[in-house]
């Protein structure tokens, strides 16, 4: 095979090489693991980076391995799969460097963490590139059993029950997508990602098995992408450390199921299929009921990552609602969310992070005037809360002005509404937060003495993030050709 066959394969073991040996390091070794890490993300952005440019020349990236008769595990890369890739790489660099920092005086095993913090990573580059539902699956499933060791690393018994929470959600959303992948399989015979969709010529034979077959993978896919009522174990997944949440929000687990919820419609169905046979409304429904709904219950958290954990429940749908309205130009709103919601929610988690450590204060409520002695965290936390709400010219902007776009071409009104309504709660329950950090009365009592930034490996992730989503929301052309390609 030639280095493009390979390549998808390396990028993929950037990540997973580092994270076995990070295993066996004495936990004293910080040097080597610190090596280990930064050199795996600065290498995998080195061969993502070639990446993108061989996609982008029409170069063919292909990678299989026979594993069962019919059976292979396919890795290859096409517009979809090199935008989330190269999201995952970014983030993945950015998230080792400031959880180097956050985790610099912890008591526990930080060689555990940030091994299986790689094979995390791993698994989510193995989820971007998978050729075909098999290879999906297989990295689908290797990613729930990475993520839940980071939730439960506390070891705390409130860590514990989210661990369980989340593998029971998790498993039982695993069990029902394998069933639909095996059924579907048994069906057709090919489960391979195809453009257009590969299931248009059985519509005759096995319409209604069809039909029961996409609920199967949509409610296992939901699990992860937190839609209302499968999303229960992510709130409970907060008492994780800041770099895991951000880890779960942004870079892995919500994403995954998004993505998979997108290649499912596209690349199995079909768009115009999915149309046919009627599953795009039921998508668009739990869509859009999953933003109003995560939005009203972040209205009334108090505890500032459960804020952002109903934040992301209700974001993510976006992803969904652009695919369901089954218009172009929605499409492009909802895809690149994947990417716009990945930089917005890594900016706020890493802000909260940065918080507690500087001020040991994860309460709203305790927060007012703190925006004086964090000035850079604040603002960017701010910059990325009106990325969220929707407004220019952050990336968030060009998600909802496509949907908004979008929802008026297709006549959806309802849509229409929904989306101007999780704007104004958008608005509603990120301004007072930054508001209060600003020009809010310190709590009685308070003086916030020797409270000042976090460290500055902390705080440059944050301010790179955040300057990202500006770049991306002012220049965004460069990332719609990816958004373009994938829905032609």
């Amino acid at each position: 095979m030639t280095f493009d066959n390979w390549l998808p394969l390396l990028i993929l073991l950037t990540s997973l090489l580092p994270g076995i040996v990070i295993f066996v390091l004495p936990e004293e070794r910080v040097r080597w693991r610190t090596t280990l890490n930064m050199g795996g993300a600065i290498l995998k952005l080195g061969l993502i980076g070639i990446l993108i440019w061989g996609v982008r020349h029409e170069h063919v990236y292909d990678f299989r391995m026979p594993k069962l008769p019919n059976i292979e595990l396919v890795l290859n890369a096409d517009a979809m799969s090199v935008m989330m890739t190269a999201l995952s790489g970014v983030l993945w660099f950015l998230t080792t460097l400031y959880a180097i920092a956050y985790l610099e005086t912890s008591p526990q095993s930080r060689s555990r963490f940030f091994g299986f913090f790689s094979l995390c990573v791993s698994s989510t580059v193995g989820i971007a590139l998978a050729g075909n539902l098999i290879t999906f699956i297989m990295f689908y499933e290797m990613l729930t059993l990475t993520t839940y060791p980071l939730v439960v690393f506390r070891g705390t018994p409130e860590s514990m029950r989210a661990g369980r929470i989340y593998i029971a959600y998790t498993f039982g959303g695993g069990a029902a997508f394998l069933i639909g992948v095996a059924w579907l399989k048994a069906l057709v015979g090919s489960v391979a990602f195809t453009e257009g969709g590969m299931l248009a010529p059985y519509v005759g034979a096995y319409a209604t098995q069809l039909r029961f077959i996409f609920f199967l993978m949509i409610s296992g896919l939901g699990v992860k992408a937190a839609l209302v009522p499968l999303h229960g174990w992510l709130p409970k997944a907060m008492v994780a450390p800041a770099p895991v949440s951000a880890l779960l929000h942004a870079v892995a687990v919500v994403k995954a199921g998004a993505y998979g919820i997108v290649r499912v419609v596209y690349d199995v169905y079909g768009i115009e299929f999915s149309g046919e046979l009627g599953l795009l409304q039921p998508l668009t429904a739990a869509a859009a009921f999953t933003i109003i709904y995560g939005s009203v219950r972040a209205l009334f958290q108090d505890e500032l990552k459960k804020r952002l954990a109903f934040s992301t429940v209700s974001q993510v749908s976006y992803i969904a609602l652009g695919v369901g309205i089954l218009g172009p130009i929605a499409t492009i709103g909802g895809i690149v969310h994947l990417v716009n919601q990945g930089l917005m929610k890594i900016t706020l988690f890493f802000c909260a992070g940065a918080i507690y450590v500087a001020s040991h204060k994860k309460y709203i409520s305790e927060m007012g005037g703190l925006g004086k002695t964090m000035p850079y965290t604040f603002a960017a936390f701010g910059i990325a809360s009106l990325s969220m709400i929707g407004a220019p010219p952050v990336a968030g902007f060009i998600t909802k002005w496509n949907l908004l776009i979008g929802s008026v071409e297709a006549h959806q009104v309802g849509i229409l509404l929904v989306l101007i309504a999780s704007t104004m709660l958008n608005a509603a329950y990120f301004a007072p937060i930054t508001y209060k950090a600003f020009f809010g009365q310190r709590p009685a009592g308070e003086k916030f003495e020797g409270i000042k930034e976090a460290p500055l490996s902390m705080l440059i992730p944050i301010l790179i993030a955040c300057a990202v989503s500006v770049i991306i929301g002012i220049f965004p052309n460069f990332m719609l050709q990816f958004v373009k390609a994938v829905t032609g």
